[in-house]
């Protein structure tokens, strides 16, 4: 009964984890764009389909790790909600299951996509940085490593 026990708690932090993909929808999207309270939040875009993404997330976390108390990470996939075992596979393959996690949760994801950032044009990869003073940054495309030192 002990070992049975103990197994359980061993599962635990991978049962927290798991289904950590929350739905965005148009009505999330106003929190979401809030400035910090201090440092940066940093919204990274992408898609399962994407060349260029799991390179961009993987230095915006090891940014977010170098700076922890003032980089806020959000990871936001562009694709539907519906393909959550997908998005949330990709997310554990590249280590990102314990950051905040959105997919699009909407018939249009244009409408999304406006209200996140109007000049956006849908592309991915894309980083919003918003910071505390409410100041916005918008990059699409790969980041270089002049572009990852620029947020911050």
């Amino acid at each position: 009964m002990k070992r049975l026990l103990l197994a359980l708690i061993g599962l635990l932090p991978a049962l927290a984890l798991a289904g950590s993909l929350q739905a965005l929808t148009a009505a999330d999207v106003p929190t979401l764009l809030q400035p910090p309270t201090h440092g940066e939040r940093i919204i990274a875009l992408w898609s399962l389909d994407c060349a260029y993404c799991e390179p961009n997330l993987e230095a915006l976390a090891a940014l977010q790790r170098a700076h922890p108390h003032d980089i806020e990470l959000q990871v936001v996939t562009t694709d539907s909600i519906e393909q959550r075992d997908a998005i949330e596979a990709r997310l554990r393959d590249m280590k990102l299951a314990g950051y905040p996690a959105r997919a699009y949760a909407e018939a249009s994801p244009d409408r999304i996509n406006f209200l996140l950032d109007p000049g956006w044009g849908g592309e991915t990869p894309r980083v919003l940085v918003i910071r505390a003073d409410g100041s916005r940054l918008g990059v699409s495309g790969a980041l270089t490593p002049a572009q990852l030192q620029k947020l911050l």
